[in-house]
């Protein structure tokens, strides 16, 4: 059975047991039992803090734990990223008091950075050949500046609305983060032929990720038109219908360029466009 790591609390363990759902997995959330296995699938799920999940999968408590790669990277423990999952994203960033003058990287030159991702932000300034003091806090980072404590933070930032709050500015995006399935570089034979199913599951809900069903009426005459604007997963599927000259014609379309490639479908003629939510796709 594998036994996967978790966030307890959060975005990132709300992000995580939709996955599962999606993915078939039914797992208890209940926030008072650590460790809780699957009614339907051989895996068991134990609930940690983001930052003790790396740990817990480098030593093998741990088969699997999905974190975010901010602290998979902070950390520094070695596990294999298995598969990056491209939910709970965010950016780890350096920000300044908002009224105060900015040209590039040297302003830090001998500034105290307040930050609780120490490791990731020295070799950053390493890397930079940057002097600074690193001042490391466990908890709200961004009112350093404001009360004296640092002239600087570095911090995860999503919205931003955070630092905007307290008066700060982002200057240097540092590193992008998102979630990260991380895994124990020993695990066993029978331990991974679980993990392929695992895999193969994710796959099927991640490959259905902002994509629509779409089906149409198209006249037989423009039949070649429509299909050369299609982005299908290979080719679109054509019947003819009931009607003379006409065909039905279903496809997959991303909801990236839907609205773009819909205009143009018109254009062209089609009719009764039906747009329909995918649930699972299996490649």
């Amino acid at each position: 059975m594998l036994r996967i790591a978790v966030q307890s609390k959060g975005r990132l363990f709300e992000d995580t047991m939709a996955l599962l759902s999606e993915a078939g997995i039914k797992v208890s959330s209940s926030k008072r039992t650590l460790l809780v296995q699957s009614s339907n699938f051989p895996v068991e799920i134990l609930y940690l803090r983001d930052d003790d999940i790396p740990q817990s999968v480098a030593t093998g408590v741990a088969d699997l734990g999905i974190v975010g790669e901010n602290e998979y990277e902070e950390r520094g423990y070695k596990a294999d990223v298995v598969r990056r999952l491209g939910f709970s994203k965010c950016r780890l960033s350096l920000a300044i008091p908002k009224a105060v003058p900015y040209e590039s990287l040297e302003w830090f030159q001998g500034k105290k950075i307040a930050t609780s991702y120490p490791a990731i932000l020295q070799r950053f300034l390493d890397a930079h050949g940057i002097q600074a003091e690193i001042h490391v806090i466990t908890g709200s980072v961004e009112i350093s500046p404001g009360i004296g404590l640092a002239d600087a933070i570095f911090d995860i930032v999503s919205s931003g609305s955070t630092l905007v709050s307290n008066n700060l500015r982002e200057v240097e995006v540092v590193m992008k983060s998102e979630a990260l399935l991380i895994g124990d570089p020993m695990m066993s034979e029978e331990k991974r032929a679980t993990l392929q199913e695992l895999l193969f599951r994710i796959e099927a809900v991640k490959a259905a990720e902002d994509k629509k069903y779409v089906l149409m009426n198209v006249p037989a005459e423009r039949l070649q038109d429509v299909i050369a604007v299609l982005p299908g997963q290979k080719s679109p599927t054509v019947m003819p219908l009931a009607t003379p000259g006409w065909n039905s014609v279903h496809t997959v379309i991303s909801e990236k360029s839907f609205w773009e490639i819909i205009a143009k479908l018109k254009e062209l003629g089609a009719e009764g466009i039906l747009v329909i939510p995918i649930e699972k796709m299996i490649p």
